[in-house]
This record gives structure tokens, C-alpha cells and sequence, in this order.
């Protein structure tokens, strides 16, 4: 095998379904939540808990660079039609690969899968990368929906989904 190709393999980006309590991940999770917390005020941080994350409605997915956790990202199916996209979180090491836009497109196939045409979600203002990425992928800006009000630090964005 050619250097080239190892390298390239060690770069593959694997996604699976895992558990959020797994200390590693648990730790991803914490390293989002201490960033998101120099962002924005504690009140307005929507973030799901590890238990949260483990619910029926939600599917928990974990991203990979040869072996070493890398990102997360979460599906939350509501009763009102749409499924929402929580915890997206891609480690600063990991940047810069393709990882958010994986985790992204691994959770829209899994809400269509489950029958979702209509994906949401929310995010802040002061997360330039994270509103690009959505914008690229498709998603357009919404009101608030769901239990979330009109803040100027938010940005609620949609996308809609159809079979490829």
C-alpha cells in the first residue's frame, strides 16, 4: 500500500451511532459546551444532555478520523413533522476535513429515513463556519419554531428533504 493511500484511510471519516455517555465522547461534548459558553449567555446554550441524547426520538452519531473521536451530531424526531439537528460539534483538530458536512449529511439521511421531509435547526450568530456550512448545504433561514423565541443571538434555519 502506497504512503498515499494509508494516508488517505487514516483521513477516512467513519460515522456511527453511539452512546453519549462514553467518557471520550462525554469529554467532545464538555469541549462544546466550555466553547459554546465564551459565545453566548448561559440561558441561551439549547443544548441536549448526554440522558437527552439517549431518548427514543433521538439519534446520537459519533464521527471518526482513524479511530479518534472527531464530531458529533444528533436527530431529534418531533411528533410535529420534522426532525431538528442538535449537537453538532466537529473538534478543532478535525476542522478543516469535511467532518461537519459528513455528520450533516449522515443525520439528514437518517431523518428521511425515519420518514422526515422537513429539517431544522438552530444556531448562534456568533458561529460564522457553522452558518456557512448550513447555508451551503441547502438550509434557509425560518422564524423560531418549536419552544425556541426570537432572540437576536439565534438563527433558526430549514431544509427540506427528498428521497435522492
Amino acid at each position: 500500500m502506497t504512503s498515499r493511500k494509508a494516508n488517505q484511510m487514516a483521513d477516512e471519516v467513519v460515522i456511527s451511532r453511539e452512546d453519549p455517555g462514553q467518557p471520550q465522547v462525554r469529554a467532545m461534548l464538555e469541549a462544546g459546551e466550555r466553547y459554546y459558553a465564551t459565545l453566548y449567555p448561559r440561558d441561551r446554550n439549547y443544548l441536549l444532555d448526554a440522558c437527552s441524547l439517549r431518548r427514543p426520538n433521538v439519534r446520537f452519531f459519533v464521527a471518526r478520523i482513524a479511530g479518534h473521536e472527531s464530531g458529533t451530531g444528533a436527530v431529534v424526531f418531533h411528533d410535529d413533522g420534522y426532525a431538528e439537528i442538535k449537537r453538532m460539534w466537529v473538534n478543532a483538530d478535525a476542522r478543516g476535513k469535511g467532518v461537519g458536512r459528513r455528520v450533516l449529511e449522515k443525520l439528514e439521511k437518517t431523518a428521511l429515513a425515519h420518514g422526515f421531509r422537513v429539517i431544522r435547526l438552530e444556531t448562534g450568530t456568533k458561529q460564522p463556519e457553522a452558518l456557512m456550512l448550513y447555508l451551503t448545504a441547502g438550509y434557509h433561514e425560518i422564524e423560531a419554531f418549536g419552544d425556541y423565541t426570537p432572540d437576536p443571538l439565534n438563527v433558526f434555519m430549514e431544509k427540506k428533504l427528498s428521497p435522492k
